[in-house]
């Protein structure tokens, strides 16, 4: 996907729901979106990190974001229909997410994983993105065109050991984004794709891999092809589907 070149205006006048925003991928995708035409609400844990990208944004003369902190791990579930409805008075829309956060949990064999961090790393990585999605699908419906796009893994397509929870999550974020696409596949106009970023030079490639070179990866901005065809009306065939970003 490094080779689509996306058209300046390819998001102008959408409504797009990014979590992770405040930093890595979630950042990149955040400020890649608003660069082209799209009104970004930015989804996080820390609000200095939110409050960062939404200065970036707006300095550079995009559509003004909107700030939603929110700590995925302890989020219950009226959260999201609380926010769903905030979203609706303000927006009245939604043309589409991107299910960025994740955490890595530990890398350690099953036999001996922590169960609360367990549970934990499911919450962020495959729960609370359910949630989420359910609870603004209303608003997803309401979009001419809408995209939901979960992140996957490499370690979410073939098992590797050490991996623990973070693998299954993915394995099971691949499945969820099948049954979802489908279920809306024949009665919709929202689509179901996700994106394998691959190596990338993030906070989490660091804390996975300390020993590596963190220049040897490319950065997150470098990987935005792909972030900006799935959520574009580029990709409106394509449902289903799980790509890579490299």
């Amino acid at each position: 996907m490094f080779d689509y070149q996306a058209p300046a205006n390819l998001l102008k006048d959408k409504v797009i729901l990014v979590t992770g925003a405040g930093s890595g991928i979630g950042r990149a995708a955040a400020l890649s979106y608003a660069a082209h035409g799209a009104t970004v609400i930015l989804l996080g844990r820390t609000l200095e990190k939110l409050e960062a990208v939404y200065d970036e944004i707006e300095a550079s003369g995009y559509p003004q974001p909107a700030l939603v902190p929110m700590n995925l791990d302890s989020a219950p579930e009226h959260d999201f229909d609380e926010l769903a409805v905030k979203l609706e008075d303000e927006f009245g829309r939604l043309d589409g997410i991107l299910h960025n956060a994740s955490i890595l949990g530990v890398r350690t064999p099953l036999s001996s994983y922590d169960p609360t961090i367990w549970q934990q790393v499911l919450q962020v990585n495959l729960t609370a993105p359910f949630m989420l999605t359910q609870a603004v699908m209303p608003l997803l419906d309401k979009a001419e065109h809408a995209s939901i796009v979960f992140t996957s893994s490499g370690v979410g397509r073939q098992g590797r050991a050490f991996w623990g929870a973070y693998s299954v999550s993915k394995f099971a974020t691949e499945g969820m984004m099948q049954v979802l696409a489908d279920e809306l596949g024949n009665i919709s106009q929202i689509r179901c794709n996700c994106i394998n970023p691959g190596a990338t030079r993030t906070q989490m490639r660091t804390t996975a891999y300390p020993a590596e070179n963190p220049t040897d990866n490319p950065a997150p901005e470098e990987i935005m092809p792909v972030y900006l065809y799935l959520m574009g009306d580029d990709s409106l065939e394509v449902n289903g589907q799980s790509l890579n970003a490299q």
